[in-house]
């Protein structure tokens, strides 16, 4: 027997992907006669409480001359991760229909009546700052006497101190000035947010061990310089983003003080400490639980109610630094937060202004994560605004590397399914960060079989090697760009810079020798985002045809098509007529081929 439902045809399913709660649902399946079918039952259940809904289908007569078709409309249940399949019920006996894509059953996002996101940062670019490293400008609120290794801007990385320990001690100055003076740079670019890596004091160059919560590094600048950042980025458009790093402390900070460096009584040098039940002591006080077994952040126990005084209350961490014009938070490793505790995050943050946003670094999907054995709900309406987009990452370097076309458009379309849109819209779509390869240097075909970290140092991309990554960052940053969700570059990317792992990724920025034809790409990127900002928020079509990728994105009658070939050779363009290439200016005729490595934007209507 020939049954067939497609998850992600409108002929079968309406409304495409995830759906709110009590809206109406509708299910089409179709069978091949031949075989006598005395029943079709959509099976659907709760991921969390295993409750079973069963709805028998009516059959609506023929689809064609030889094809029964059979549907149901549905109200969708409360919001939840639900999962569903279709039991057969035929002469034959009884079979199960299940997705043929995953061979298991269908998933099903239903999202919250009331959930609802910020629409001001859709449709814009992010720019992620790694904020010792972007630019050091001259600043009288800075204060460099509370760091010990003060480097050069120029001055090479340190890779391991004398004693074979990577410490990340080594600060080079980068600050809120520098960021104020590089304003119109990246406004340029299109920028609408600035991420900034975490910014609280502490005692490495990351910043992702907090010392004290309550007070920015004095080497950063003072509050009167963060918040003249804050007001001079908003009069251009541009908002700021920070790091929430509140699943551990650092062990050098006010909260655990391990090496006595605040004046305060921490939870390493008394059980009296204020602080002493923050954190979870195995065997006091030198063996206790930390992040990944760093020793240098130990958890934190989020149900401790000093810590979420802190965190949540009344001029704590949230309440202070959103009412200063923080206008978004990112929050870091949010897979190890209590799901509970996430919420109350996100009731702080919005109690402040519904119209902050919220992301969480999630690196795989975020709609069915399990983390800790438990199911995670960031999506459905209690939580996030949206994800770090990893899936898209991978997806998008994969098929610029040459992937197969049909993998890179099922990795993709998984994701739309599976959001919100009003999730997806907030997604950040990155193609490097902090913690990965310069996506350059991930995209060339050089070769570091054999190299220590400290022989990767040394590699300079050039000539061939680094004319093909170029191509393929075009490519990739192309669809970066007109995919769904808010493009985010990693600072220095838009200009070549290069470097393998952390921290050889975390270079100052090379402001002297910029690629300036990789950042006029960048910049023409920018722009279009900025004048199809409907479009990139609209609808999105995305298929495979002759080894080429399309992608479509709709909106008020009009749609911008992109065209991308890394297929190894040049290969015929399916368009039916002439078209403007946004990105030269040159005209395209209907039968050119696209050359391999190659990518076309063009406007049409939405009917071409």
């Amino acid at each position: 027997m020939q049954f067939y439902f497609d998850s992600r045809s409108k002929d079968c399913k309406r409304p495409f992907g995830a759906v709110k709660e009590g809206s109406k649902l509708d299910f089409y399946t179709y069978a091949q006669d031949g075989v006598f079918i005395n029943c079709v039952v959509l099976a659907l259940t709760h991921d969390a409480t295993g409750r079973l809904y069963r709805y028998p289908l009516e059959y609506l007569g023929k689809s064609d001359a030889t094809t029964s078709k059979f549907g149901i409309r549905i109200t969708a249940p409360r919001a939840g991760l639900y999962w569903y399949k279709f039991e057969i019920y035929s002469e034959e006996g009884i079979s199960e229909y299940v997705n043929p894509r995953t061979k298991s059953d269908f998933q099903l996002t239903v999202y919250s009546k009331d959930y609802e996101t910020p629409a001001r940062f859709k449709g814009g670019v992010i720019y992620h700052i790694f904020a010792d490293r972007f630019c050091k400008g001259i600043d009288s609120g800075v204060d460099t006497s509370t760091h010990s290794v003060y480097k050069n801007w120029d001055e090479p990385l340190t890779l391991k101190d004398a004693d074979g320990v990577y410490r990340a001690n080594d600060f080079y100055g980068g600050n809120f000035q520098g960021i104020i003076d590089k304003l119109p740079y990246l406004k340029s670019l299109g920028v609408t947010i600035i991420y900034l890596s975490p910014i609280f004091r502490s005692s490495s160059n990351h910043r992702y061990d907090t010392g004290d919560y309550l007070q920015l590094d004095p080497l950063l600048g003072n509050e009167e310089k963060f918040k003249e950042l804050v007001d001079k980025a908003k009069r251009k458009g541009i908002y700021i983003m920070l790091d929430g790093v509140f699943n551990h402390t650092g062990a050098d900070s006010l909260y655990f003080n391990k090496f006595g460096s605040y004046d305060s009584l921490g939870a390493y040098q008394s059980k009296q400490s204020p602080y002493y039940k923050w954190y979870d002591f195995i065997d006091y006080p030198d063996n206790y639980r930390c992040w990944w077994g760093v020793t240098v952040c130990p958890t934190v126990n989020k149900k401790a109610e000093g810590y979420r005084k802190l965190i949540l209350g009344k001029d704590g961490v949230i309440d202070k630094w959103s009412r200063m014009g923080v206008g978004a938070w990112r929050l870091d490793v949010v897979d190890e937060l209590p799901e509970e505790f996430v919420e109350q995050i996100r009731t702080a943050v919005k109690s402040v202004s519904e119209k902050k946003m919220i992301i969480g670094e999630v690196w795989e999907d975020a709609s069915n994560k399990i983390s800790y054995s438990k199911r995670r709900h960031y999506l459905l309406g209690k939580e996030l605004d949206g994800v770090m987009n990893y899936p898209f990452k991978d997806a998008i370097i994969n098929y610029a590397r040459g992937g197969r076309p049909r993998a890179f458009v099922e990795s993709i379309k998984t994701i739309i399914e599976n959001y919100p849109k009003k999730s997806l819209d907030c997604t950040m779509t990155l193609v490097g960060s902090h913690d990965t390869v310069r996506v350059l240097n991930r995209l060339s075909d050089y070769n570091i079989s054999g190299l220590d970290k400290f022989g990767r140092a040394q590699v300079v991309l050039e000539g061939d090697v680094l004319a093909i990554a170029k191509a393929r960052l075009k490519i990739a940053s192309v669809l970066q760009f007109f995919l769904p969700g808010i493009p985010s570059v990693y600072y220095g990317d838009e200009c070549g810079m290069q470097g393998y792992e952390d921290p050889l990724c975390r270079r100052p920025m090379n402001w002297a020798s910029q690629d300036t034809e990789l950042l006029e790409h960048y910049r023409k990127l920018g722009a279009l985002r900025k004048k199809y900002r409907s479009h990139v928020t609209g609808s999105t079509n995305l298929y495979e045809s002759g080894g080429v990728v399309y992608l479509e994105r709709r909106a008020k009658g009009r749609k911008i098509t992109v065209v991308a070939n890394t297929s190894g050779a040049a290969k015929p363009l399916n368009i039916k007529a002439d078209v403007k290439d946004l990105l030269t200016g040159e005209i395209v005729g209907q039968g050119s081929k696209l050359a391999n490595n190659g990518v076309l934007i063009f406007e049409s209507t939405a009917k071409e």
